[in-house]
């Protein structure tokens, strides 16, 4: 039987990682039927539940990306894992607002360098043409989580209540930081299973990041950043509010919206893998960094805008699933070439540039979940927060080109 090679291994780690951390991070989305009833909450004091955890989460962007660049993805996800572990229980066991929204904060502390130190992880054990891939392949496992967590909270939640599910999820959690320390080696040629067609296949050790040209790379990475904000902004209003979409704009009882809203996440699944493995074969076929991610990008975007314009006209249930699945898909579609992005222009800092982007997402988690609720609270119209999404795309779509991945960050 063929042994399974240890860059896979890490591959499966990080892939569990995604599915975990993002299952933790929507799950309050479906269990808000629950405790938005036993504490009494509107649909603005719900979106701050939603959003609440987003502020430590930007705050953590840059400085875990930095941490994880400086003293290791190995040690950084330890931590990492114990701190989002622990607020997911401490979310279970929530008496009302207040701690709710300092549970979801210390979520957000918890969660912060999760992705970029997984980005320091990759630019040490993914080899350089299979970025798009890595990046995609993990984010595609994040939606699995978003695709699984409605019906499997409501499930939870209409057999033990909805404080089990975050309980059950805390227990993954803990799992998996065993499975990670047990595991991973910061770097490949340390690890006792790998191979030397392995290490030859991985790129050099990159050099200490302990000297960033701080105000040089922020300038650098500023509009990808922006990018990633106008891409952000449409992620986080639909994790934080398809399911709530469909339970009340549809009509829809708690079992078929969380069915509806699994189909739109899944859709975000297909999204991420054919994402990453596109953007690696035009680059391999080209050698062109600006035509397989700038311009991919942006051609993602303005599909996944197009798509959502009928939402504004049409609002039966098949069309509107057709449509949320179509946008998200498209916009789902530019993570593998925008994750790639920061290695491909820092990779000695691939950590804290990948940091300085993911902090345009974090910015959108905090506003993007606040505005749709505060709309439908003062018009009762759940198409309209729909409006900020495709002018956004519009905006990614012309930034795109301004991002240039071919240019190397020296």
């Amino acid at each position: 039987m063929k042994r399974l090679r240890v860059t896979h291994v890490v591959l499966v780690l990080l892939c569990l990682m995604y599915f975990i951390t993002y299952l933790d991070r929507v799950n309050v989305s479906t269990a808000a039927a629950g405790f938005a009833k036993d504490f009494s909450l509107n649909k603005t004091q719900i979106g701050l539940v939603f959003s609440a955890f987003a502020y430590p989460y930007l705050v953590f962007q840059i400085i875990g990306g930095w941490i994880s660049d400086r003293f290791g993805a190995r040690r950084t996800l330890i931590a990492c894992g114990i701190v989002w572990a622990s607020a997911t229980v401490l979310t279970g066991m929530a008496g009302g607002l207040t701690s709710m929204l300092l549970a979801r904060i210390l979520l957000g502390f918890g969660e912060g360098a999760t992705f970029p130190a997984a980005t320091t992880a990759m630019s040490r054990w993914v080899p350089k043409g299979k970025r798009g891939y890595a990046q995609g392949i993990t984010h595609a496992a994040a939606r699995i989580g978003n695709a699984v967590a409605p019906a499997v909270i409501v499930l939870i939640m209409t057999t033990y209540g909805w404080r089990a599910s975050f309980y059950v999820c805390a227990a993954i959690s803990f799992l998996w930081v065993a499975l990670w320390a047990l595991t991973f080696t910061e770097f490949p040629k340390d690890h006792p299973r790998v191979t030397a067609p392995e290490l030859d296949s991985l790129p050099p050790p990159p050099i200490s990041a302990s000297g960033v040209p701080w105000r040089r790379l922020f300038k650098r990475m500023t509009p990808v950043t922006i990018v990633y904000f106008c891409y952000g902004w449409t992620l986080w209003l639909f994790l934080s509010w398809i399911p709530q979409y469909f339970l009340h704009s549809q009509h829809l009882d708690l079992k078929q919206s969380a069915l509806f809203a699994s189909g739109v996440f899944f859709a975000g699944v297909l999204g991420d893998t054919l994402g990453g493995i596109v953007t690696d074969r035009i680059l391999k076929r080209s050698g062109d960094l600006q035509r397989a991610r700038s311009s991919m990008v942006s051609v993602c975007m303005f599909l996944s805008m197009l798509s959502l314009v009928p939402l504004m006209f049409t609002h039966t249930q098949g069309m509107s699933l057709l449509l949320l699945s179509s946008g998200f898909f498209f916009s789902e579609m530019t993570i593998g070439p925008m994750w790639a992005v920061p290695m491909d222009i820092a990779p000695d800092h691939s950590g804290t540039a990948s940091g300085i982007m993911n902090s345009g997402s974090a910015l959108a988690a905090i506003v993007s979940p606040v505005v749709a609720g505060y709309l439908i609270d003062r018009t009762g119209n759940w198409q309209l927060p729909f409006v900020g999404s495709m002018v956004l795309m519009g905006v990614g779509v012309l930034l795109a080109y301004r991002m240039r991945p071919d240019r190397k960050f020296e």
